[in-house]
């Protein structure tokens, strides 16, 4: 943690008091001098969110921040990141599947289907939109409830259309 304070230019003093703060919220205080290859996967990923806050970015990304994690730990990063997000005036983009997530955190939510923004606005526009009372049933009102096929990544979905383009 304190290599990446001080790569992210964070001052001793405030990086050992950050430190100790997010060690703590991500429940791996006890854990501090251990090295993280001995941790288990849930554990490393919780350190990961620990050490993209240790700097307080203007603009933080977060791409699916909770899986895995208990909903003590989910909670409690939850907090912290709004408080953040109030304290510091903090941008927060974040990408989730817990539409239970986005409709508590977020202030605007855009639904993406197949790498296409297809609907952007508030919980409640989005549910009104769609004359629904969850998000989640205003996010498949959008998308559809049939399961797609996915893609290892978004260039491997890529190359398959330009595949099938090109066959035609």
């Amino acid at each position: 943690m304190m290599f990446h304070a001080v790569l992210y230019g964070v001052k001793k003093s405030i990086a050992k008091k950050r430190i100790e703060d997010l060690m703590v919220l991500v429940e791996l205080w006890d854990r501090k001098n251990d090295l993280v290859r001995t941790f288990s996967g849930w554990m490393k990923r919780r350190l990961e969110i620990a050490r993209g806050l240790i700097h307080h970015p203007k603009i933080l990304f977060l791409d699916e921040p909770t899986i895995g994690l208990d909903p003590q730990t989910r909670n409690f990063l939850w907090k912290y990141i709004v408080q953040l997000n109030k304290k510091e005036n903090m941008t927060i983009f974040l990408t989730t599947h817990y539409m239970e997530e986005a409709d508590k955190i977020a202030d605007r939510i855009a639904i993406i289907d197949h790498w296409k923004i297809i609907s952007v606005g508030t919980s409640k526009h989005l549910k009104q939109q769609t004359k629904t009372e969850t998000l989640e049933e205003a996010f498949l009102k959008l998308t559809g409830k049939t399961i797609r096929e996915e893609w290892a990544d978004g260039r491997a979905g890529m190359r398959m259309r330009h595949r099938m383009r090109t066959r035609r």
